[in-house]
């Protein structure tokens, strides 16, 4: 299978979801249209991964439309989607959804709690990397998958190959190092989680977050 990622800023990459690819045996494909206006074509899309990054889908970049017009292809065709932060925030709004302002901006570590059990074997709460402002509405049809304390609207489900996250399962050990060495700073504006770029190093990756990023792409990606 031939997993094409979209990935929107140098320090946000595909961590566990390249390890999931080698795994399984898939084939990937990283994309980088914000510095290169490339993107894949549906037809050499098995799976679609969009990755998260500094820009909102409200803004009037080509590319970003461009990145919108391939997911409504491969809606259309019921191929495997997941998007993380700014991707889960690029599905919804092909759905119908508004983006806009979370209630609460959240940059660190927090818990997410369980809403619903589409997904067989998920635990009841986990602590994820939160790295974002805005939220996503949950698209009509889809089920509330995640919630945090400070925000409701963490993830959904829609039908059985498309899930969006608001936060991130995704990075490893390197990659929470990587994103706070370039864009710590972040942490320290109106940050409601009051968490500073140290303390979001010193907490170390729960090992629990690998496997549930494993098991939410194996759900996707299961034959129909």
């Amino acid at each position: 299978m031939r997993v094409n990622i979209l990935q929107h800023t140098p320090n946000e990459g595909p961590g566990a979801i390249a390890d999931w690819c080698h795994d399984r045996g898939h084939e990937m494909y990283v994309y980088h249209p914000y510095q290169f206006g490339k993107l894949p074509e549906a037809s050499e899309t098995d799976m679609l991964v969009i990755l998260g990054g500094p820009m909102s889908p409200n803004d009037d970049l080509f590319w970003i439309k461009e990145e919108r017009v391939l997911i409504t292809q491969l809606l259309a065709s019921d191929t495997p989607i997941f998007g993380a932060c700014y991707g889960a925030q690029q599905i919804a709004k092909v759905l119908g959804s508004k983006i806009g302002k979370a209630p609460h901006k959240e940059v660190g570590w927090a818990p997410v709690y369980l809403q619903n059990h589409v997904i067989d074997g998920l635990p009841e709460k986990i602590v994820a990397l939160h790295w974002h402002e805005e939220m996503f509405e949950i698209p009509t049809g889809a089920h509330l998958l995640y919630s945090s304390d400070l925000v409701k609207n963490q993830g959904f489900v829609f039908g059985s190959h498309v899930i969006g996250l608001q936060f991130h399962f995704e990075p490893l050990a390197d990659n929470v190092r990587e994103m706070v060495v370039n864009d710590g700073e972040y942490a320290l504006q109106n940050n409601d989680l009051k968490q500073s770029p140290s303390q979001i190093l010193q907490k170390q990756v729960p090992s629990e977050n690998k496997q549930i990023m494993y098991k939410l792409l194996d759900f996707i990606t299961k034959k129909k």
